[in-house]
């Protein structure tokens, strides 16, 4: 097929996934089987189908909305599930050819034994168990031959559609399609370097080191490449396979609170974090650790914004819906229609709603990714950092649930967040931030008593002078021009008023209805002025109220 015709079958495909798919999605109930598991053959399992057929970049896809339940009815997510490490697996023949062209090396020279069965496939590579030529055993990662190609085509076609429903439909203006689908580019082109993703395991797990429950395995540098990653081998088991009885050998809520404490720190503290822990990214270790696997996703965050999601969090979790709201104010884009008293008082409403059901049954990361909703709603843009941060916790709540259902994550957030606070304080009192702000007093103490000089000069010789920049003095001017001006009417038609009463006992010829013609003339005059005044006043007033309805 010619490079022309294959945009326009992409088109087409992308359109029948989304007609097939789209009334069955709106249904929550649509497929599922009596125990709330889609059946072989519904509609959930079959997208999952669909997606896999289509290509790398849509189960990529797939795999972030398994981890979005409140996007997807509950089969969806399920069916969805299996995309994470269950997809068809390439042929041990290209694994061979990959790694022996990466490596520079026949597989057999570097590698004692390399099983042929992979024991995972994803969307963008497959996994496979190893023993290095010094017995130590390891797992390696190779990339799916022509993928970084067949993704960027992909996302040729993604580009124009998304193109077309920012220009053409209101979801599209009001979340900005385009923006989110390349933030979803970046992050698939980081996770094909797998060179980026062994810095990545290396940074991760140096910052984790403290937490003595929470392991990353590191990778092997020389056996490194773009599309070739070696790592330590986890023996464990996947944490959704982690049984009633098999709990009971492990220290869940200890482990649970060193997993939201780490995650906590590495998005608010280190500003690197593992922004993929889904539960096929996560393993319980044989010696009882949690094991975090596939950092190709990774989100950063930087000092300004690690001081406003710590804030947004904290508001959130003790109820604070206004300063909540001021916080995500501050750190967002503005749109075009952007209403900021709606947003408050609809926030105020989502949270205490929130409250009213009791701090242990709500889902911050939930909460969170409905405040980002509602926010573009009323036309403000949040960073996708802070996306990032709800999905993460709302991915951490799930998995809190299957370790130990009766683990609080909101009170484990609260509780870690106001920790962080302190090690924010103390790692901003360090060394070089210290000499940065003596030298910034030295400056402030040398070039004092000069300015103070230079301000008593002035004012010894008269020359002193304040300025004051007021943006809004004009319309302060113009009211007080208006009442001054119905202030001047007023005292006019009441001298009229007045004059007309006293000409009253002044009798002449000149008459009008019986009364003295010169007094009747400053009656009609005032009535004339006053009612002038009145209609002026009534409608400048009805006007304010429309412009503010």
């Amino acid at each position: 097929m010619s490079s022309t015709e294959t945009p326009l079958r992409r088109w087409k495909q992308v359109a029948g996934l989304l007609w097939k798919h789209g009334r069955a999605v709106r249904d929550a109930t649509a497929g599922s089987g009596t125990d709330g598991r889609p059946r072989a053959g519904t509609s959930a399992e079959q997208l999952a189908d669909d997606l896999e057929a289509m290509g790398p970049a849509y189960v990529k896809l797939g795999q972030i909305l398994s981890s979005r339940p409140d996007l997807l009815p509950a089969p969806y997510p399920q069916a969805l599930a299996r995309l994470q490490d269950d997809v068809k697996p390439f042929a041990f023949e290209q694994v061979r050819a990959i790694v022996e062209e990466e490596l520079g090396v026949r597989l057999s020279k570097a590698f004692s034994t390399f099983d042929a069965q992979p024991m995972a496939a994803a969307s963008l590579g497959q996994v496979h168990l190893a023993t290095l030529r010094d017995g130590t055993e390891v797992v390696v990662k190779v990339q799916r031959p022509g993928v970084a190609r067949q993704v960027a085509e992909e996302f040729q076609v993604l580009t124009r559609i998304a193109e077309f429903l920012d220009a053409h439909t209101e979801v599209g203006r009001r979340h900005r399609i385009r923006r989110a689908l390349e933030e979803f580019r970046t992050s698939i082109q980081e996770e094909l370097d797998y060179e980026r993703e062994a810095e990545n395991l290396v940074a991760v797990g140096r910052n984790l080191a403290r937490f003595d429950r929470l392991w990353v395995p590191q990778p092997v540098p020389d056996y490194c490449t773009r599309r070739v990653l070696t790592m330590q081998r986890v023996r464990g088991t996947k944490i959704t396979k982690v049984t009633g009885f098999s709990r009971l050998d492990i220290d869940s809520t200890a482990l649970l609170e060193q997993l939201f404490h780490g995650y906590l720190q590495q998005i608010l503290v280190d500003g690197l974090f593992h922004a993929d822990p889904h539960a096929g990214n996560l393993f319980i270790t044989d010696d009882h650790r949690l094991a975090l696997l596939d950092l190709g996703m990774v989100g950063r965050t930087g000092a300004d914004m690690q001081e406003h999601l710590l804030k947004i969090l904290i508001a959130v979790s003790h109820g604070r819906a206004e300063e909540a709201a001021d916080n995500l104010i501050a750190m967002s884009e503005r749109g075009e229609a952007d209403d900021a008293q709606q947003f408050r008082r609809r926030m105020g409403t989502l949270v205490a709603a929130q409250q009213g059901r009791g701090l242990e049954h709500v889902s911050i990361g939930r909460t969170l990714l409905d405040i980002t909703a509602l926010a573009a709603d009323c036309g403000f843009f949040v960073p996708s950092e802070l996306t990032l941060l709800a999905k993460t916790l709302l991915q951490l709540d799930e998995i809190g649930r299957n370790l130990d259902p009766a683990f609080d994550p909101n009170a484990a957030v609260r509780r870690h967040a106001a920790r962080l606070t302190t090690t924010r304080l103390e790692r901003e009192a360090n060394e070089a931030s210290l000499l940065t702000a003596a030298m910034e007093f030295k400056n402030f103490a040398t070039g004092l008593p000069q300015r103070v000089n230079r301000v008593l000069d002035a004012a010894a010789n008269r020359e002193l002078e304040l300025k004051v920049r007021a943006p809004d003095v004009g319309d302060v001017l113009e009211g007080m021009q208006k009442i001054a001006n119905r202030v001047t009417t007023g005292l006019i038609v009441a001298a009229l008023i007045i004059g007309a009463a006293l000409l009253m006992r002044v009798d002449t010829e000149f008459r009008l209805l019986g009364y003295p013609g010169l007094a009747i003339l400053c009656f009609m005059a005032a009535a004339t002025g006053g009612i002038v005044l009145l209609v002026n006043i009534w409608l400048q007033d009805r006007g304010k109220r429309k412009t503010r309805g």
